[in-house]
């Protein structure tokens, strides 16, 4: 098993159980900033916060922007570092513009909170000038790069080009995937010793919803997230065509993207809705819970938000075998991979069409506050281990005894 291992993922492996006996997190103060508006940065920072607080003697400041959709939901995180930010693109470039300022009034913030490590959950446009504030005042930093290339069809070239000096300028860089730390290795924009992987875990969109498959009638199948090209619309146009024959399912087709042909020979299916619209955060637990299954008909991908979502809701998957979605998916029970095309996409909804029901095992409630705990607790040793090797310059005020 070992001679089959990289030299890379054995040392990856022997620094976690190193780092798994030396626990050197205990009792730090660390901040979480993700100050997107809306999409999963702003969840993801905000479960992992949540995930930190349970680790004992580790205090965590959570910051995000004032116009986070999340903070409007039901359940609001407990978010004590708001920062206001942005609404427009010109009120981005007014943030650009007042940077010396901006970075100023930061550091003063982060001087008095005086926290041990600062983590970015979600690379955005402004988070350099965060990092030039941490940087005054002596915190080290780590960013949690999500995806290391723009997707086809994504308008965010700009925004590549930040994170890619962000991901140079942090003191540890995290991913979710194996397939993106292999992609920031070739492009050579992190040191390969600042560079590691924790798990994408599961997020909580309300109270645990029924049973898949109980309201007796036809098979429901979710296509969920942005409609963009790289998502795979015109495989799952192909494969779903090849099911019209086969009675006793139903698709729904829900996100946000541009009209497209795609989109046009979906809506001309039978059995097929398609939803082009934003959907808020209160609406997606629903929207699972409506779900007996997810279709990912993705052409590439870094790792998916959604999949373990439903994974953990006790739904089945089915995803395309590509990019990082392997390694999220491969050996979970209630996953089918299959091969990005149209034929392989609709004998695997075949076979979960015809599946019996899931079995109790896999019905078997997942306890995702101690999966984010997990990973908290991985990142926290990683990026605490690698700011005593190689510590920052100070900068700002006296650090706390």
């Amino acid at each position: 098993m070992i001679a089959q291992m990289d030299t890379g993922h054995l040392a990856d492996a022997v620094r976690d159980i190193d780092l798994a006996l030396e626990v050197p997190h205990r009792g730090i103060r660390a901040i979480v900033w993700q100050w997107g508006r809306r999409g999963a940065g702003p969840r993801f920072a905000a479960a992992l916060a949540d995930g930190m607080r349970l680790i004992p003697g580790t205090e965590v400041v959570l910051s995000l922007s004032t116009g986070a959709e999340i903070l409007r939901g039901p359940d609001p995180p407990d978010c004590q570092f708001p920062v206001a930010t942005y609404s427009s693109v010109s009120g981005l470039t007014c943030q650009w513009l007042r940077a010396p300022f901006i970075v100023a009034r930061l550091a003063r913030r982060l001087a008095a909170l005086d926290p041990d490590l600062a983590i970015c959950a979600m690379p955005g446009p402004l988070d350099l000038m965060v990092l030039a504030a941490l940087r005054w005042t002596g915190t080290p930093s780590v960013v949690i790069v999500h995806d290391a290339d723009p997707h086809p069809g994504d308008m965010t070239p700009f925004l590549m080009f930040l994170q890619r000096r962000l991901i140079r300028r942090a003191d540890a860089v995290a991913v979710l995937s194996q397939h993106v730390a292999e992609r920031l290795r070739q492009q050579r924009v992190v040191d390969p010793n600042r560079l590691f992987v924790v798990s994408h875990p599961p997020f909580v969109f309300g109270p645990p919803p029924q049973p898949p498959r109980v309201h007796g009638g036809p098979l429901r199948l979710l296509c969920f997230g942005r409609l963009l090209p790289y998502k795979g619309l015109d495989l799952l146009v192909g494969a779903v065509r090849q099911l019209e024959a086969q009675p006793g399912w139903e698709l729904r087709v829900v996100g946000s993207g541009p009209e497209s042909a795609e989109l046009a020979a979906l809506r001309a299916l039978p059995s097929v809705t398609v939803e082009n619209r934003w959907v808020p955060e209160e609406e997606i637990g629903a929207l699972i819970a409506w779900c007996d299954a997810l279709v990912l008909p993705y052409r590439e991908a870094s790792q998916s938000g959604v999949a373990p979502a439903v994974i953990a809701a006790r739904r089945s998957v089915v995803s395309t075998r590509v990019g990082g979605l392997v390694e999220q998916l491969d050996g979970e029970s209630l996953a089918t991979l299959c091969e990005p095309d149209a034929a392989s996409l609709a004998a695997a909804l075949r076979g979960v069409l015809h599946a019996p029901p899931p079995s109790e095992r896999d019905m078997a409630p997942v306890d995702i506050s101690l999966a984010w705990r997990d990973v908290a607790e991985r990142l926290l040793g990683r990026a605490m281990s690698r700011s005593r090797s190689a510590p920052l310059p100070h900068f700002g005020r006296g650090r706390r005894a």
